[in-house]
């Protein structure tokens, strides 16, 4: 009898263990997580270089020859710093040979503006047509003089002529008449070629003054012109000077040496780069975003660093610009995007941080910029929510050892959570990724995935 009873309860031992084994072999494993009421944010992950606003590029002034440079790239250097120059035994020779020309004028305006000379020669050709009025003067009187005399000889000879015919006079008497007409008639001829040559001297002695006066006009009148030329002059002095304190190429910020792309002395043309520098205390990133994820973007959001380059923490920035035009952009795959560039400021900490690590510019990082905070809401991971082909967003839940499917209505989203405004409860289970088989009110064996998606900061 005992022995009876007991096969029975061995019997019903073995087919209480194969019925729930069978049972348990109905259940599909699924992986599970739970309801969570944590903060959430929506945010643009993208990809995003460090910057700085301002590079100085210090190029060449004009073309010549530019010394050896030895500055390299990371050298410090201050404002004001000589950071290159061009050969300075070549403009030091241009600047003397237009010094000479300065002064070369400056003489000859001296020059051309003493008249000294020139005014005594003007007053001696005055006293000199004086002079000469009054010997045109004498010359008239002892023209006229001649000719009264002339006139005495010719009635002279007509009465001696008279007489001799009456033979009251000798004729020794009338020839010494004749003589006396004829000595008269040539020296009152001679008197007025002297008079009229002196007439004609007059004339030219009174251009005298004339001339010489118009001749200090034109000395006038060059002084102008080498006075033009004086300004020409020192207009270029001046531009060699301008030029040679540019031959001195001096640094513009305090930074450092980002590039040099010369080294050794060589003759350049004007605009050639020589070095790049840059002010790492204003280093920044810029991101490179999606159009139509960057009209959620503001100035002033908050924004994380992270990346191989930053090391294990983000380092924190705002938003403080977005570009007002957009770029199309080719993606790793050859697709056309159309992007926009918004720039991320740093705190002074926070860049120490990044220069402290060897963060330069133009190295990879890349941002995380949150558009969206709930500081406390029901989340669920991201991989359970699908939606269903009318488009409402639903997850699977695990209720009574089955699977529900449980319409949901979802708010803020990212990568790894969605918010959920409405259909589940703290602590319910969702099952994650669920796989195409499954099915509503299937029994499932849950398998809780002991891991927590990071709360958003």
């Amino acid at each position: 009898m005992k022995r009876g009873l007991l096969y029975v309860l061995l019997a019903g031992v073995v087919l209480g263990a194969l019925g729930w084994a069978w049972w348990d072999a109905q259940r599909v494993p699924v992986e599970v997580a739970p309801v969570r009421q944590t903060p959430v944010a929506e945010y643009v992950d993208q990809r995003a270089k460090t910057r700085l606003p301002h590079i100085w590029r210090i190029t060449m002034p004009y073309t010549g020859r530019v010394e050896p440079i030895t500055l390299k790239e990371g050298s410090p250097v201050s404002r004001g710093q000589v950071v290159a120059q061009m050969v300075q035994q070549d403009i030091q020779l241009e600047l003397q040979a237009a010094q000479a020309a300065v002064e070369r004028l400056q003489a000859a305006i001296a020059e051309n503006e003493d008249t000294s000379v020139e005014q005594t020669v003007l007053d001696q050709s005055r006293e000199y047509v004086v002079s000469m009025d009054r010997t045109v003067e004498a010359a008239r009187e002892r023209m006229r003089a001649g000719k009264a005399r002339l006139e005495f000889a010719q009635q002279h000879f007509q009465r001696s002529s008279a007489l001799f015919e009456t033979k009251a006079i000798t004729r020794e008497q009338w020839e010494q008449a004749q003589l006396e007409l004829i000595q008269a008639d040539v020296n009152y001829q001679q008197d007025r070629l002297v008079y009229q040559a002196l007439v004609a001297l007059r004339t030219a002695t009174a251009l005298l003054p004339k001339s010489v006066s118009q001749y200090i006009r034109r000395k006038r009148l060059r002084t102008q012109v080498l006075r033009k030329e004086l300004a020409e002059a020192q207009a270029r002095l001046e531009q060699l000077r301008l030029k040679q304190q540019r031959s001195r190429m001096l640094s513009p910020c305090d930074g450092v040496v980002l590039r040099r792309l010369v080294s050794n002395q060589r003759y350049l043309g004007a605009g050639t780069e020589l070095l790049h520098l840059g002010d790492l205390r204003q280093l920044e990133v810029v991101a490179d975003v999606l159009t139509q994820d960057a009209v959620a973007v503001r100035p002033g959001q908050e924004v994380d660093i992270y990346g191989p380059a930053v090391g294990p923490e983000p380092v924190r920035g705002t938003v403080a610009q977005i570009y007002p035009a957009g770029f199309t952009k080719l993606s790793s795959l050859g697709v056309e995007q159309q992007r926009v560039s918004v720039v991320v400021q740093l705190e002074e900490g926070e860049r120490q941080k990044l220069l402290a690590r060897g963060v330069g510019v133009g190295y990879r990082v890349r941002v995380r910029i949150y558009t969206r905070r709930r500081s406390s809401t029901l989340v669920v991971p991201r991989s359970a929510v699908f939606q269903s082909p009318g488009g409402t967003w639903q997850v699977f839940v695990v209720r009574g050892g089955r699977v529900q499917l449980q319409p949901i209505r979802v708010g803020l989203s990212n990568d790894q959570q969605v918010e959920v405004l409405g259909g589940l409860k703290p602590g319910e289970l969702v099952v994650l990724a669920p796989e195409g088989s499954l099915e509503p009110d299937q029994r499932v064996l849950p398998q809780l995935v002991d891991r927590e998606d990071q709360p958003q900061k």
